[in-house]
């Protein structure tokens, strides 16, 4: 599975974003998809992640309510909807894949996407 991740810029405060992740490659509706930030001098962090199918998705608690993950399987597409965006949601985002929902470690990886929130 190839990934690519795009839909990153420049934002102000409270503002929304939309990213698609997509992918080619594999049977995408096989895969769940999740997204991850890294912000600079911090640790890559968990942001969402959707089941194969779409049923099941999850959130870390700091985007909760705030962003929403969906996918598109006829496009082998996922999107992370950012809405209310603050300036510490500004990272680098990637998505990625495994056959497993809520992996422990993905398989495959896209190349990120710069997300700035300005206050």
């Amino acid at each position: 599975v190839q990934l690519q991740a795009s839909g990153g810029g420049l934002v102000q405060a409270g503002g929304s974003l939309r990213l698609p992740c997509a992918a080619s490659g594999r049977t995408f509706s096989a895969y769940a998809v999740a997204w991850f930030r890294q912000a600079p001098g911090k640790e890559r962090e968990f942001v969402a992640t959707i089941s194969s199918r779409g049923a099941i998705t999850y959130y870390a608690d700091s985007v909760k309510g705030r962003f929403t993950i969906s996918r598109d399987n006829a496009k082998n597409t996922v999107y992370l909807q950012m809405n209310s965006l603050k300036p510490e949601d500004t990272a680098n985002y990637y998505c990625a894949a495994d056959i497993v929902f809520r992996a422990s470690k993905y398989d495959y990886w896209g190349q990120g996407t710069q997300v700035t929130v300005s206050s």
